[in-house]
């Protein structure tokens, strides 16, 4: 099975169910409209084997376009929307991507002889009865994402069409919160491997459909839990962290933290003394800000802080933290609804997958590895990188550090590679920022790294420099360097030293150690 038989298998299953829930489409006429996308974009030349982009937001075209590429064959570049022409240059070209569906709002000026973009909100014309759909197997590629930078030598991973469903199948792991009919709430972007497993695979897993929104605006995604009420939201750790807090002012400002906190607390002995009513009155108002039908919350992309799961655990509501990578297609180890955890704790690994913690130190931290049926297969021409993180069992090394509890739960410890995770959930490579400054005249070396600025996460710099240089003269040429990569990528925190930097004997940079200096004040010139 391919991905398009997958939809069309759903269609035949739910063919009334909503699943473009903003635009009252439902799965049978989704069917229908990617035939009609299928047949615009086989007039435009795409075939079978093509390598098609997709940039764009959360809107219909997006998932419509995604289908109808798989309909003809194609395997389809997902393009995060952050990036410059620069990355997206470089991106196609190690693809040989030759065509990439956009809004116009991303369109640049190519270079004769690269790839050419496709509006993917022009309306198609119709459909062509003699256009069949591909015949694919499961082991043809189905996506292409960057997963290490854009820029220098980046890790492309190929997911193959089985390794989509797998990991649909594998979301059944859920099957107690999510019906067929259930509104998920689609602002994750579908590009990231977050926001298209549960937007995508998920929603046809189960019959769900998806609320697509294009935007981050608070006011429209409360607008949108209004009026049409989600039963699932899916988000990054921050965003239920800015949930929570407006939650929490809000009953402050009407001086009413008192009782609820008392509720919040004693919910179960109030329910078992049968003053239940009490509790649900104290807590109508909260839940009425995700809709009132909220009934699980999904978090992902980054660690979730306890006292935010036990706020939403607390108020009745399932609440999931996942760990997955894009080489994983997402979520490989899922919690236990509504169970309270310890900090940074994912559950075990999901239906058909497996872990192992290997290296272990005295405290049972280790580190990850994983093997399963929507595992991928190996990074895109990158056979060195390839032997490095799969062993001779087809296990997978994730670089993190976990340990893992008598429950089997797994507890998230650190990263041992050195990808930065921002509070946005985003993933930032230091070797693709370190690559970009160390061209800067002047520069002897630079380390980037996660580091903490005024309770925020962010990607920290420390350039070892040459004398005569300037914290001015660095800062004008970091501003001008960060313009070639996304804007979350940027470093605007960072330190100089004419002190050469620590190195190993194969002469790379010890984070960790110019780390440690840069908290012990051993780099006293700074920008913050």
């Amino acid at each position: 099975m391919n991905m398009f038989q997958f939809l069309e298998q759903a269609a035949t299953k739910w063919p009334n169910e909503l699943y473009l829930v903003r635009e009252n489409v439902n799965y049978k006429d989704f069917v229908e409209l990617v035939r009609a996308r299928a047949t615009t974009l086989h007039k435009a030349g795409i075939v079978a084997g093509d390598v098609v982009g997709i940039l764009s937001h959360n809107i219909p075209s997006f998932p419509i376009t995604l289908f109808a590429i798989w309909y003809l064959g194609g395997k389809v570049l997902l393009l995060d929307t952050n990036l410059t022409p620069f990355e997206y240059d470089n991106m196609t070209k190690i693809t040989k991507c030759k065509f990439v569906c956009a809004e116009k709002s991303f369109f640049y000026k190519t270079k004769r002889g690269t790839f050419k973009f496709l509006d993917i909100t022009e309306p198609d014309a119709g459909i062509d009865a003699r256009l069949k759909a591909a015949k694919l197997k499961d082991d043809d590629i189905a996506t292409l994402s960057f997963t290490s930078g854009s820029t220098g030598t980046p890790k492309v991973v190929p997911l193959t069409h089985y390794n989509l469903l797998e990991c649909a199948h594998s979301l059944q792991d859920m099957h107690e919160y999510i019906n067929a009919g259930d509104i998920m709430y689609g602002f994750l972007p579908m590009y990231h491997i977050f926001g298209f497993a549960v937007e995508v695979l998920a929603t046809l897993e189960y019959g769900a459909g998806v609320l697509l929104q294009p935007t981050v605006n608070p006011k429209e995604i409360m607008a949108d839990f209004k009026n049409f009420r989600p039963q699932i939201i899916p988000a990054v750790p921050r965003l239920f962290e800015v949930f929570r807090n407006k939650i929490i002012d809000n009953i402050k400002s009407q001086k009413k933290w008192w009782l609820f906190s008392f509720v919040m607390r004693h919910r179960n002995l109030l329910r078992k003394i049968g003053l239940g009513k009490l509790v649900d009155k104290a807590f109508k108002p909260v839940l009425d800000v995700f809709g009132g039908r909220a009934r699980l919350l999904i978090a992902g992309g980054a660690a979730t802080k306890p006292e935010i799961e036990n706020f939403f655990v607390a108020l009745g509501l399932g609440f999931i933290q996942g760990f997955g990578m894009t080489e994983t297609v997402g979520p490989i180890c899922i919690s236990k609804p509504c169970k309270g955890r310890v900090p940074f704790a994912f559950g075990g690994p999901t239906t058909n997958n497996e872990v192992e913690i290997r290296d272990k130190n005295e405290d049972g931290v280790g580190i990850l590895w994983v093997r399963g049926r929507q595992v991928f297969g190996g990074y895109l021409n990158n056979d060195a990188v390839n032997r490095d993180v799969f062993d001779e069992r087809g296990f997978f090394n994730t670089g993190d550090m976990v340990s893992m509890d008598k429950n089997g739960e797994l507890h998230f410890a650190g990263r041992k590679k050195q990808v930065i995770v921002l509070d946005s959930g985003k993933n930032v490579y230091p070797d693709e920022l370190e690559g970009l400054f160390i061209t800067i005249p002047g520069v002897k070396n630079v380390a980037v790294f996660e580091h903490r600025v005024k309770d925020k996460t962010v990607s920290y710099g420390v350039f070892s420099v040459e004398k005569g240089m300037t914290l001015e003269k660095l800062a004008a040429a970091i501003a001008n360097a960060n313009k070639k990569v996304a804007s979350y990528k940027w470093v605007t925190h960072f330190a100089m030293t004419t002190d050469d930097l620590p190195m190993t004997s194969t002469q790379k940079v010890k984070h960790h150690i110019v780390r440690q200096n840069l908290i012990d004040g051993k780099y006293p010139m700074r920008k913050e």
